[in-house]
């Protein structure tokens, strides 16, 4: 068993101003869904010495200039740690000319670049994205909304996680936790740990 911390969207004051390294000594990883300062996300791998790996949200434009000191971009990518198999998708439905934001038609393209990868490492066990599934966790303006690619990759490839954030559970559907057939979707607002 692996324990993971997710984190995504707001930074949590009982991290950052209550940090209890007991409660986080068994921890082994910390995966970021987006929207947190990269201060916070460097914190975090000062306080915990594990790896951080993220992708970014739709409010984190600086990243490209100022990425988080001691974590790893793992958006496009597909890596593998310890055994798990993890992929990475940042961004959000598109509602501006921001960055990190994608279309249905852009988001579907950048997952199939997948295809190769995916078949070599059969499969993935984590999908890390920040923006949730369609109708799965999301919202209902088209900031909010999921991506159907994201429902169509879990009828595919059956990952056993999706993690994601930008629906804050403040929003009216606080549910965090969602399953989709195989697939355990997991809203990792503030923080959550998992045991994988």
């Amino acid at each position: 068993m692996m324990r993971i911390l997710v984190v995504s969207d707001e930074e949590s004051k009982y991290i950052w101003d209550h940090y209890d390294p007991e409660r986080f000594k068994d921890v082994e990883l910390i995966i970021s869904c987006g929207d947190l300062k990269q201060e916070y996300l460097s914190f975090l791998v000062t306080m915990l010495p594990v790896p951080l790996f993220y992708v970014p949200g739709n409010h984190d434009t600086t990243y490209k200039s100022k990425p988080p000191e001691g974590c790893v971009s793992i958006d496009g990518k597909l890596i593998e740690y310890k055994g798990i198999r993890i992929m990475g998708l940042g961004g959000s439905n598109k509602y501006s000319s921001g960055d990190y934001q994608y279309t249905e038609s852009q988001m579907r393209r950048r997952l199939r670049k997948f295809r190769f990868k995916l078949w070599r490492n059969k499969g993935i066990d984590i999908l890390v994205t920040h923006a949730p599934a369609y109708q799965l966790g999301d919202g209902e303006d088209l900031c909010h909304r999921g991506f159907n690619c994201f429902v169509d990759f879990m009828e595919q490839y059956a990952p056993k996680y999706l993690l994601h954030g930008h629906q804050h559970l403040n929003y009216g559907r606080g549910q965090r936790i969602h399953q989709y057939k195989n697939t355990r979707i997991i809203n990792g607002f503030g923080y959550y740990l998992l045991d994988f």
